[in-house]
C-alpha cells in the first residue's frame, strides 16, 4: 500500500476548521488542498469519526495463482491447447470461473507464450517461479 498524499495532521486541521463553521471550500483554500479532498475528509470524519485513510488495496493479483502447479502441468501434458480450451478445462476441472485474458496474463507472468512456432511448442520455462531473467539461454550478439 502506498503512502497517503496528505499527513494526518493536515487532514485533522482541515476537518477541525470545517467543524468550527468554515465551509469546506474555505478550509480547502486556507490549507492549500483541493476542495474535493476537504469534502472527502469531512464526509469520512462524519461517517467514521476519524480521517484515517481507507485501505487502498484490491483483489489478489490472480485467482489462478493458487492453481499454478495444475495449470503448468496442463500445458506440459498438452502443449497444443488454445486459451479457450484451457478456460473450458479450468471451469470444468477446477470449478473456477475465469476469462481468456486472465489465463493469458497468468501464463505470460510464468514466461510461457502462446505464439505458434514451427514445432508448435510453448516457449518459456516449465515453472512460474523459475522465470528467465532476460537474455539467459539466448545467443549473445558478436
Amino acid at each position: 500500500m502506498g503512502q497517503p498524499t496528505y499527513s494526518m495532521d493536515l487532514r485533522e486541521r482541515v476537518v477541525a476548521e470545517v467543524e468550527e463553521g468554515a465551509s469546506r471550500r474555505e478550509a480547502a483554500e486556507r490549507f492549500k488542498v483541493s476542495v474535493s479532498s476537504a469534502i472527502r475528509w469531512a464526509k469520512l470524519h462524519a461517517l467514521t469519526g476519524g480521517v484515517q485513510p481507507r485501505f487502498r488495496g484490491g483483489r489478489p493479483r490472480s485467482p489462478l495463482a493458487s492453481h499454478a502447479p495444475w495449470l503448468l502441468d496442463l500445458i506440459a501434458r498438452a502443449p497444443d491447447l488454445t486459451l479457450d480450451e484451457i478456460v473450458v478445462r479450468i471451469t470444468g476441472d477446477l470449478g473456477v470461473t475465469t476469462s481468456r485474458s486472465s489465463v493469458d496474463r497468468f501464463y505470460r507472468r510464468c514466461g510461457i507464450s502462446f505464439k505458434k512456432n514451427g514445432a508448435r511448442r510453448r516457449t518459456g520455462t516449465s515453472g512460474c517461479e523459475s522465470r528467465p531473467g532476460g537474455l539467459e539461454g539466448k545467443p549473445t550478439p558478436s
